[in-house]
């Protein structure tokens, strides 16, 4: 997920080392579409907050709370600011994290002006005692703030501009019911299929002026873990090889030898994904093994492997996950092009390693 000074949670960018520099967010806010009519993919969504929009303008009304939820790089943050564009207002963008007391909240609500809209991301994230006075201030537009401790505490009542809360969040099922129900949009964001990162990557090429064939496309987003973000950062690095190591034209060629540099395969794994993999198939039989365990082999924090790694190879069908621990699918040992042990059925031992 990207936040308002770059990307949150464990090992948002790893396939390309470190954090983007202030060039990389420039242009990353480049790419960014302005309109939901620039906005590929996510058709039911789209369709359904541009009816949420339209109807608020046409009532010359504050557009209704948004939360959206989804993988991180599916267009959240994005589509929080064509919100702001549609409606003519303007966006404050904070974060979860960031607000860890009622007043640090308060602080940013007083100071809305009317219609504006509050892009809150990892919203899940949010302190509980900023969390209770988030449900008055989204369903009446109001705030008590309490002033003094103990006995002689006094809340006064803070009255706020009409609003509109756009709530980001990776892990939907963590927010608490009475926050969940006091948005009147809920939108979640799905994975993209091929051919929607191919127009990702070509609407994306021509505002980087870079010339790119449709095998080239295909490649890169064949290799982008159906993320608009990660085709877009593997766009610009295929670019810089093309540049360097060619003659600027990506090809299918040029697309593939580059992204071997960069050590993502085929199918989109890259070194974490195929450490994961090659620890479980090659350590440990296939498995099953325990999560710290399996962590300890490739050298990473439990989280690292749970958050990052794990729900793109389950996705994919090479990983799963059962009551005794982690085991390689008949599909991991074949991407990894080598023979399950004799009698293992689906790859994994009987009797592995599991402490969670």
């Amino acid at each position: 997920m990207t936040g308002p000074t770059g990307p949150v949670g464990p090992g948002a960018d790893r396939l390309l080392g470190a954090e983007a520099d202030g060039e990389e967010q420039a242009i990353e806010a480049a790419l960014r579409p302005k309109d939901l009519g620039e906005f590929v993919g996510q058709e039911r969504v789209r369709e359904q907050l541009d009816l949420v929009l339209r109807a608020a303008r046409q009532r010359g009304a504050t557009a209704d709370h948004v939360l959206l939820s989804g993988a991180p790089g599916l267009g959240k943050t994005t589509l929080s600011m064509i919100i702001a564009a549609e409606m003519g207002a303007p966006i404050r963008i904070t974060s979860g994290p960031a607000i860890q007391h009622a007043g640090d909240l308060a602080a940013i609500l007083s100071s809305l002006t009317e219609g504006e809209v509050l892009f809150l991301d990892e919203i899940h994230r949010m302190s509980r005692p900023a969390e209770e006075m988030l449900y008055m201030a989204m369903e009446d537009f109001r705030v008590d703030v309490i002033v003094g401790k103990g006995p002689g505490a006094t809340a006064i009542p803070l009255e706020l501009p009409p609003f509109t809360l756009v709530g980001a969040t990776t892990r939907a099922g963590l927010l608490p019911p009475p926050l969940r129900d006091r948005f009147g949009f809920t939108g979640h964001m799905e994975f993209y299929g091929a051919p929607e990162l191919e127009r990702v990557i070509h609407r994306s090429a021509r505002l980087l002026d870079v010339e790119i064939d449709a095998e080239g496309a295909i490649e890169i987003a064949g290799r982008s873990r159906g993320t608009p973000r990660i085709a877009n950062r593997l766009l610009r690095r295929v670019r810089d090889y093309a540049q360097v190591k060619a003659d600027g034209v990506i090809t299918q060629e040029i697309a593939s030898r580059a992204l071997a540099v960069y050590d993502v395969d085929g199918r989109g794994l890259d070194r974490l994904d195929r450490a994961v993999l090659t620890a479980l198939l090659k350590l440990f039989g296939g498995g099953p093994v325990g999560l710290s365990t399996l962590a300890v082999a490739v050298g990473e924090e439990r989280e690292t492997v749970e958050e990052v790694a794990e729900p793109f190879l389950v996705r994919e069908g090479l990983l799963a996950r059962t009551p005794r621990g982690r085991v390689g699918t008949p599909a991991a040992w074949a991407h990894l092009g080598l023979t399950p042990p004799q009698g293992t059925g689906s790859g994994g031992v009987q009797s592995g390693l599991f402490d969670g």
